[in-house]
């Protein structure tokens, strides 16, 4: 496969066989991994690291941010189990590249992204190549997005010390959020909360993990969409 996809499939696939004891399974969902290997991850990390884009590492994408490790999003892509029919907010745009994963699995999603520049930079990147059902909108992702809730899954790509509420209260029943919880990128873990129908929640601990902080605090103002 062209620019060293079909390594990073590979990569992806032997560490889900490592994390087997954590996951309960050896594989991952198939449709998410051709939606992996659609999507040109060079194209979302800054020129100087296209060489490196399709190791399974993460990437400095400036303003102390990263570009997630593909596994990882991979698996927050498949814990969320996107069917067609679905809309799915995103808390934490980056350079868009998990946007451009999931825009291949759903109908709609959208990216919130606290960092302006970044929010810029993504929302011309994805329209650019052609992601054409992700809607980039600056804003504090602690908020949510209340104006296009409930949403039919959630992911949040930093760390959270706590689950924010919001995101809870725009979940739709039976969907799931997908987020990192934990300090400065020690003793994080990724966790799965699934809304029942009464409101309630079920939490499923996945595996330890590495990211950087959730920014942005409950005192900011509702998001507003650019």
């Amino acid at each position: 496969m062209r620019d060293g996809r079909g390594y990073m499939l590979k990569t992806i696939e032997a560490e889900a066989k490592s994390a087997a004891s954590w996951l309960g399974r050896a594989r991952l969902d198939p449709k998410v991994l051709a939606a992996i290997a659609e999507v040109p991850r060079h194209e979302f990390v800054p020129p100087s690291l296209a060489k490196s884009a399709y190791q399974n590492g993460p990437l400095p994408i400036g303003y102390q941010q990263t570009i997630s490790q593909p596994f990882i999003v991979a698996l927050m892509t498949d814990l969320l189990r996107p069917r067609p029919d679905y809309t799915i907010l995103e808390v934490g745009t980056g350079s868009g590249y998990q946007a451009a994963v999931l825009s291949r699995l759903v109908r709609q999603v959208y990216s919130l992204e606290i960092i302006p520049e970044l929010a810029e930079q993504a929302r011309a990147r994805l329209a650019r190549l052609g992601y054409d059902n992700v809607e980039v909108i600056h804003g504090n992702g602690r908020n949510g997005l209340p104006k296009h809730a409930p949403y039919d899954g959630i992911t949040v790509t930093a760390a959270a010390e706590a689950v924010p509420q919001a995101l809870i209260d725009q979940l739709k029943p039976g969907a799931r959020l997908v987020i990192p919880i934990g300090g400065r990128m020690f003793g994080q873990e990724l966790i799965v909360l699934e809304r029942d129908e009464k409101g309630g929640v079920r939490r499923e601990d996945v595996l330890p993990v590495a990211f950087v902080p959730l920014t942005g605090g409950a005192e900011h103002a509702e998001n507003e969409e650019d």
